[in-house]
């Protein structure tokens, strides 16, 4: 990925020659000679860094650094002369990665920026890091859905957010049918890996605004925000067909194959989220009781 450096100063011999040195050292560079021409420019480009003067005619490097901070990603260092008029403090307080004096030494310079744009790598690989942490806090590492600890966080939030707009909201609970069996005749490993296709298999069948987790062993619920049960029962049907016809493989030579009971209900308004869980999970078990390998809905969405 290329690195912009945005260099801002009224005196063009000055930004001349850092322009070019700054580009010999392999970074590419724009120009502006007032800091409304700088702001034009980060509307319009990538920048990685912004080297600005303090004094500019119209408003001053202080301003523009504050302006970056909070409207941009890009890292600033401001230069100044030896003035009193403004201080290192100032600059920081602004949001300055660095400060330099001029006249500007270029070697110094070329130090101060490879420094703040390792700063930036750093917290680069630290966002990305934390991202991937957050993201494995909340997935479940054999199917690749979300976990039964999210699910309980985005279920409160989709209430909630059904109860002050008076919206739809169904919810699926799924469980594979005779699992012990298939896991007691081909192994956990081959158990595991319906699990797997299981997952890829649900997400592939749902919309956007949906979202599948593994609630527990070989039980999985679905949320359905904007969703009232006759939309949900389509759903839950693509879902239980797809798996249906599914072939498997645990042994070579050998086809297996599994069918899935589905529960659905519809939310009632300002019920206990518990309460909505059980009547889906009831749901559930009911479609088990009438032979499998079925939907079943029950109470709030049989009334809709």
């Amino acid at each position: 990925m290329n690195t912009t450096i945005l260099i801002v100063d009224d005196d063009r011999a000055i930004v001349e020659t850092m322009r070019e040195f700054i580009r010999h050292a392999g970074f590419d560079t724009i120009i502006a000679e007032s800091a409304e021409e700088a702001i034009d420019l980060l509307k319009k480009e990538v920048v990685h860094v912004v080297i600005t003067d303090i004094m500019l005619p119209g408003i001053d490097g202080l301003e523009l650094t504050d302006y970056v901070k909070k409207n941009c990603e890009a890292a600033v260092i401001v230069m100044t002369g030896f003035s009193a008029e403004y201080s290192y403090e100032e600059a920081i307080k602004m949001g300055a990665s660095d400060f330099v004096f001029k006249p500007v030494r270029l070697e110094e310079l070329m130090l101060r920026l490879r420094k703040v744009l390792q700063e930036i790598q750093l917290k680069v690989e630290r966002d990305q890091m934390l991202a991937k942490l957050q993201k494995l806090a909340i997935t479940d590492d054999l199917t690749a859905l979300y976990n039964s600890r999210h699910f309980y966080k985005e279920l409160t939030s989709e209430i909630n957010r059904s109860n002050r707009y008076s919206s739809n909201l169904s919810l699926m609970v799924l469980d594979i049918d005779h699992f012990k069996q298939y896991n007691d005749a081909y192994g956990h490993l081959a158990g595991n890996m319906v699990l797997i296709k299981l997952g890829q298999i649900i997400k592939s069948c749902l919309r956007k605004m949906d979202t599948a987790y593994r609630y527990g062993g070989e039980e999985f619920t679905i949320i359905l925000p904007e969703t009232g049960c006759k939309d949900a029962l389509h759903v839950a049907e693509r879902i239980r067909e797809t798996i249906e016809k599914e072939v498997f493989n645990p042994d070579p030579g050998t086809t297996g194959s599994i069918t899935i009971s589905i529960g659905i209900t519809q939310y009632s308004h300002e019920e206990e989220m518990t309460t909505f869980i059980q009547r889906a999970d009831k749901a559930m078990y009911q479609a088990k009781k009438d032979g499998r390998n079925r939907v079943s809905t029950i109470d709030a969405c049989e009334t809709t």
